[in-house]
């Protein structure tokens, strides 16, 4: 509760959530700061988690793959002859977990991100994208897009919409049932917590000598300035990251909270994304029950490539559907999860046998993770390594 202390901003309204699963057990299970309001946060409240969902996605992928559904080298089409046009007919399900597949672009792809609230029509945009390169000759982090092509793949393989297969497969087997969801019903959206925005001040005058502020003409941000200095193309950030008309979208509207979007606003309890994670961090074998093969495990494991990345500022080490562990010094060379936009993510060390989940209401809006994640995870492993080997150590 201390070092979650330390990353509350003081001077800002929000709330967060951690949970930890050690060697099996939850070991820790904090919340604090407000959900949305003046409402505290409850041991029941949801966060929308952002890109952190994607590591969700792709473990349910990887229990279909256990149970014969899918194949991750097998072309898309075979699934989804929709999709096999447009120099797409070589993609795999490979391609898509490891962001290979050259379709991370979606500002060319939909007219406006209002489309992206209906489920069909971005499967239909998708059948229609044309790769922006060659599956697997480079790498650009699919933002937005991995969600509609990894959930179509799921969708048309099961023949049923993607929430029901993600209850049924992961979901109830867990025990997360009401703590987990693409898609969030109706029912539970007073349970999600939004981030508080303070309203517009007022004038019923302008003040006097007030002038309008003429629109500055574009320029280079020190996010776009830092890209370019790094070999990296701004445009191809832009493209898998902001659809035309994003800034009249609200994703945290009851609409966009019920939509499917499961890239990005994937609803959960620390306690659900830190339990699915406590899975992979055992292997696959969790509490008598067998969730993943040693096959499979080693496969979503391993990394795929590590090439520079077109749309990420730093270096991911691409698994199947997760990315390297990112902390303040300690090494966790088998660890994996994922990251979202806001500052929330999750992990699991299978070495150590620990997971961590983090979802807050506050917003980071970094692309490169959450220094406060960072800090979270550096002082969990700490603890971790106190009781398994004498010591905490820096690195």
């Amino acid at each position: 509760m201390q070092a979650l202390r330390q990353v509350i901003p003081l001077n800002r309204k929000g709330g967060v959530a951690l949970a930890v699963y050690f060697r099996g057990e939850l070991v820790a299970d904090l919340w604090m700061g407000l959900q949305q309001g003046a409402t505290l946060w409850q041991e029941d409240t949801l966060s929308l988690s952002y890109s952190t969902g994607k590591g969700v996605l792709a473990t349910l992928v990887h229990i279909l793959v256990d149970k014969g559904y899918l194949d991750y080298d097998r072309p898309v089409r075979e699934y989804w002859p929709e999709f096999g046009i447009l120099g797409k007919e070589n993609i795999t399900l490979r391609h898509l977990l490891s962001h290979s597949s050259g379709l991370y672009d979606i500002r060319h792809v939909i007219h406006s991100a209002e489309m992206m609230l209906d489920w069909d029509a971005m499967l239909k945009a998708y059948e229609q994208a044309i790769p922006r390169f060659e599956p697997n000759s480079a790498s650009a982090y699919q933002a937005l897009s991995f969600g509609w092509l990894v959930g179509g793949v799921i969708e048309k393989v099961m023949q049923e919409p993607l929430a029901v297969t993600f209850e049924r497969e992961l979901v109830e087997p867990l025990g997360l049932t009401g703590e987990a969801y693409f898609g969030t019903p109706d029912t539970e959206l007073e349970r999600v917590a939004r981030p508080y925005r303070k309203p517009p001040a007022t004038h019923s005058n302008p003040p006097e000598n007030s002038k309008p502020r003429s629109k500055a003409p574009p320029t280079l941000t020190a996010t776009q300035s830092i890209l370019k200095f790094f070999g990296q193309d701004p445009l191809d950030v832009r493209d898998a990251l902001v659809p035309k008309k994003m800034g009249q979208f609200d994703l945290f509207s009851d609409d966009a909270l019920q939509a499917c979007m499961p890239a990005f606003n994937g609803v959960f309890s620390a306690r659900a994304l830190a339990k699915i994670y406590a899975v992979l961090a055992a292997g696959g074998e969790f509490e008598g029950k067998s969730y993943l093969s040693q096959k499979t495990m080693s496969q979503l494991a391993t990394i795929q490539h590590r090439r520079r990345d077109r749309v990420m500022p730093i270096s991911m080490s691409w698994r199947l559907g997760y990315h390297r562990v990112i902390t303040m010094g300690k090494r966790v060379p088998n660890g994996f999860g994922h990251m979202g936009y806001n500052g929330s993510g999750a992990w699991c060390d299978p070495d150590r046998e620990l997971s961590i989940a983090f979802v807050t209401s506050y917003s980071m809006d970094s692309m490169g993770g959450d220094p406060r994640f960072w800090w979270l995870s550096q002082r969990t492993l700490q603890l971790a390594d106190k009781v398994i080997n004498g010591r905490r150590g820096w690195l």
